[in-house]
């Protein structure tokens, strides 16, 4: 079940003691994981940003997300950042996940973020929909590059843009999908359900973009923007407010 969207991945409920586990740690490990996994060692970077990295107080293991070599709940927490977007078999994928540890989070390039930086590795596009994860084939919805926009909203906003990083973290999965869940999560992949089509397919009208990014009222949403304005300044002073991502 969904627990929150936290505000980026740096606002996750670890506790000290955990054992944390993260799949797909590509070029930029979460610095909380202990034990890292990838597919992909060397210098195989077709799914990622650069080469493999991985911190010195980390473990690698080099495996396939959809076949984790780990006992069932091994695992305190599982930490899984712009990986389900490239995985071949999505539900195989996250039940590995859900068999090896009782909570977990999962980032991904949002429906929007996917047609703002569009990436040729990105096998599926998503939105977090009545607290499901959506998901599609970019095939089977005829997605289609336009433009690709990812040098502004990837490295130059969240780099210069303080405000630009006031509004990722107080509109919940506006680029990327940030959820943090507990046992499973409801995912729906390639649904036949003419709604969510057309929500992926066709322009957005007023309606959409209530049921997608849920209203707050005022005094939530003053709520929320000095919850992000203190938790920009927490950042900050870890010296992570300005680091590309």
């Amino acid at each position: 079940m969904k627990i929150r969207n936290p505000e980026s991945r740096y606002d996750l409920k670890l506790k000290k003691k955990y054992k944390v586990l993260e799949v797909g740690g590509g070029n930029d490990p979460h610095p909380r994981s202990n034990v890292i996994v990838d597919k992909y060692s060397g210098d195989q970077n077709y799914h990622r940003s650069g080469n493999l990295k991985v911190l010195n107080h980390q473990q690698f293991i080099e495996a396939d997300g959809e076949c984790l070599p780990f006992n069932d709940k091994a695992f305190d927490y599982v930490i899984c950042i712009h990986v389900l977007e490239h995985v071949e078999h999505p539900d195989k994928f996250m039940k590995e996940q859900f068999r090896v540890a009782p909570k977990g989070y999962l980032e991904t390039p949002s429906l929007i973020g996917e047609y703002l930086a569009p990436r040729d590795s990105h096998k599926w596009v998503l939105l977090e929909i009545d607290d499901k994860i959506v998901m599609y084939e970019k095939e089977k919805i005829g997605f289609k590059k336009t433009f690709d926009f990812g040098e502004l909203f990837l490295h130059y906003l969240p780099k210069n843009s303080l405000s630009f990083k006031l509004v990722q973290r107080t509109i919940n999965n506006l680029l990327t999908i940030n959820y943090e869940w507990e046992d499973n999560i409801d995912i729906l992949i390639n649904p036949e359900n003419e709604e969510y089509i057309r929500i992926f397919t066709e322009p957005w009208d007023m309606e959409t973009c209530e049921r997608v990014f849920r209203k707050r009222n005022k005094v939530g949403e003053t709520v929320k923007t000095i919850e992000a304005a203190k938790n920009m300044i927490k950042l900050f002073t870890k010296n992570k407010l300005f680091r590309i991502k």
